[in-house]
């Protein structure tokens, strides 16, 4: 059903994996201290830290998707043109990093063709995926997903199927399906979740990579691939990096943000040994010719419980 390929001993799913391109003072965790408006003041160590998962993917032989923010993009163009350069694929994480349900359908239309645009722009290359700030596509937000098809994306990787207070979509499918939008189809690759009676386990990657043990992450996302469905990694160039300032902030904002910071670049090398990746738009089949999914309505996402 999914691109796999044959280890010798038993099919392994190709699996995407995917870097959310943001640098640490961008984030939801910290934004209660720290205001766009004041991004310019703090050190950037973006180019660095994206630097090192580069690194570790040559290492690997491994491409992926990099979701890559505009007002990155903006900044560093020669970070953009490295990561096509070695081979991955650039999908766009929208501009400023708000969340979308804060946001006017208006604004978020035009921060997201600037940040298509700009990205284009640097590779000469269709942008074709996109990835919300925070998975901000929630039942508030739903018409972001006609925008995205509105702006010609073909892909969107934002629907995380769990509960959470500032994210998710519970009761969504688990695994990628089409959505019918007013401006056609429109792939949704959902943030990968394990399903253990009732609940959905999110073990995609992130602050979960991070908290988690690391056996409990690898034992979640074989299962997936056990269900024999494609899971979607994810991880933050910040989160390879210890050295990051400290920010004032909360308790929960606190744990979240800053647990085993420095655990995660040996924990990627792990993952990166035991499963076999790529490009999201190469396990959807972009490349190799459509596949074959469920399609979904957005009213169905707006009652799914």
């Amino acid at each position: 059903m999914w691109l796999s390929v044959w280890n010798g001993r038993a099919w392994a799913m190709i699996n995407a994996f995917t870097v959310d391109v943001e640098d640490y003072f961008q984030v939801a965790a910290l934004s209660e201290t720290i205001s766009p408006d004041d991004w310019e003041t703090w050190p950037c160590f973006v180019e660095r830290n994206t630097g090192r998962i580069l690194d570790l993917l040559a290492e690997k032989h491994i491409q992926g998707t990099f979701f890559i923010l505009g007002w990155i993009a903006e900044r560093y163009p020669a970070l953009v043109r490295r990561i096509q350069r070695e081979g991955h694929e650039i999908a766009s994480h929208g501009y400023s990093h708000q969340l979308i349900y804060t946001q006017s359908p208006d604004v978020f239309r035009d921060e997201t063709r600037r940040s298509k645009q700009l990205l284009e722009d640097i590779t000469g290359e269709p942008v074709r995926g996109y990835r919300a700030a925070s998975y901000s596509i929630t039942r508030q937000s739903l018409w972001a997903l006609d925008i995205l098809a509105e702006l010609g994306f073909e892909w969107d990787s934002s629907v995380f199927p769990v509960v959470h207070d500032r994210y998710g979509i519970p009761g969504t499918p688990r695994f990628p399906y089409r959505i019918r939008t007013q401006y056609g189809e429109l792939t949704e690759f959902p943030i990968s979740t394990c399903r253990i009676g009732r609940y959905q386990l999110p073990i995609a990657g992130g602050g979960y990579f991070r908290i988690f043990p690391y056996w409990l992450t690898r034992w979640g996302l074989g299962r997936v691939n056990r269900e024999g469905q494609p899971f979607v990694f994810y991880l933050h160039p910040w989160e390879v990096d210890p050295d990051q300032p400290r920010v004032k902030v909360s308790a929960r904002s606190r744990f979240r943000h800053y647990t085993n910071l420095s655990k995660t670049h040996h924990r990627l090398d792990r993952l990166l040994s035991q499963f076999r990746f790529a490009p999201v738009g190469t396990v959807l089949g972009h490349e190799a010719g459509s596949q074959e999914t469920e399609v979904v309505e957005l009213e169905t996402l707006r009652k799914a419980a």
